[in-house]
């Protein structure tokens, strides 16, 4: 199957400028930090879903992995992210944000590792993050319980090595699981911070509306108990018009060397990209 980059209809500068204007924001103080995303897609390419989710799933071997139709649409994930957690009365939520490629020695990987968990550009994605998550958890938590578990851990999967921070709290008495969500989506690492203006930047900026990418799917439990995900590295696919496709992005801060951007954006892609071609 040959997919496009929706971005080739004006050559990879188009994402090289909309980046630019983004940075542009940043430098003067509109927004930290913001999460820009292109979507591969093509048109009139049927795919077997069940296969492709078993290949892409094979292939990334994802904590937060979903199979979902409805009616003709299907989506395809290898979500390594948990949005968020719930259980009894403890949330917990865990963003990723910094990425390495994975190596095939031994010792360059490792040295990866040692390289991304140092990065102050990657470790202050991640900080921000983290930052907004302690934020939106606190408007429904009980006073003095969120806590970081984990700042900048790297955690490892087949594709590439990320920076994860586990955030904790307890929920106040008497809210609904559902107002739980409510109250703290979207989530942070595919927004950006300030959440709200970097949501109007990406609303401005991206040639594709998001749709279920990037948002969450997960499950109820009969006590109220939950688990969502991170729609990332997840392949739509829309079978009435035979019409399939795939988002990457990453985040933008004023450090961000657009190039760099770029070649992340591949890295996350390779995998979707391997099962469709």
């Amino acid at each position: 199957m040959q997919l496009k980059n929706r971005y080739k209809q004006h050559t990879k500068d188009a994402y090289f400028e909309k980046v630019a204007q983004l940075k542009s924001h940043i430098d003067r103080g509109d927004v930290y930090e913001a999460n820009f995303c292109q979507e591969f897609y093509a048109n009139n390419a049927p795919i077997d879903p069940i296969q492709v989710f078993h290949s892409l799933n094979a292939i990334s071997k994802p904590p937060f992995a979903t199979f979902l139709k409805l009616q003709q649409h299907y989506v395809l994930s290898a979500s390594p992210e948990r949005y968020l957690k719930k259980e009894g009365a403890v949330l917990l939520s865990q963003p990723i944000k910094g990425t390495a490629r994975r190596m095939e020695r031994y010792q360059d990987d490792l040295q990866m590792v040692q390289s991304l968990k140092a990065d102050p550009k990657e470790r202050s994605e991640n900080i921000m993050i983290t930052d907004l998550v302690r934020n939106d958890l606190s408007r429904i938590a009980k006073k003095g319980s969120v806590l970081v578990e984990e700042l900048c851990e790297v955690y490892t999967f087949e594709q590439v090595h990320q920076l994860i921070s586990t955030i904790r709290c307890l929920a106040n008495d008497g809210i609904s699981p559902t107002e739980i969500l409510e109250k703290t989506f979207p989530m942070g690492s595919m927004t950006g911070a300030p959440k709200i203006r970097a949501m109007q930047l990406i609303e401005a900026l991206e040639d594709t509306r998001r749709g279920v990418y990037s948002g969450a799917i997960g499950y109820f439990g009969p006590n109220g108990d939950f688990d969502f995900n991170v729609v990332i590295r997840s392949i739509l696919y829309n079978e009435a018009r035979k019409y399939v496709s795939f988002s990457v992005g990453s985040a933008i801060t004023a450090k961000s060397v657009i190039a760099n951007e770029y070649e992340e954006c591949l890295i996350k892609a390779k995998a979707m990209r391997q099962v469709l071609s």
